[in-house]
């Protein structure tokens, strides 16, 4: 499972820096990794990781891919919260909704 989260068309992108320090707020020991194909956030202690679109720094889009056995829960509430704390929207099939 796969959820697209983002910030507003209005808001200013949030840099790595900033996502990687909510995420430590949360109790996550995130781990960022730029590759040839993609940028990517991984959490220690778990397999779920986030894909996240990176350019110069700053990002507004991102895709967490959830570890098999974590689509619910932990560490999805926690990760929301972090997320939310920096503006972000999650995205589904009936338009945007809060993360926090």
């Amino acid at each position: 499972m796969e959820t697209l989260i983002k910030l507003p068309d209005s808001a200013a992108p949030s840099t790595v820096a900033e996502i990687l320090a909510s995420l430590r707020k949360e109790h996550f020991e995130p781990r960022h990794e730029a590759k040839a194909w993609g940028d990517w956030i991984y959490l220690d202690s778990y397999t779920t990781v986030i894909s996240i679109e990176c350019n110069h720094g700053l990002s507004s889009t991102a895709t967490i891919e959830h570890g098999e056995g974590e689509e619910e829960g932990e560490p999805v509430t926690s990760l929301y919260r972090a997320f939310g704390r920096l503006g972000w929207l999650g995205v589904d099939d009936d338009g945007e909704f809060p993360l926090d």
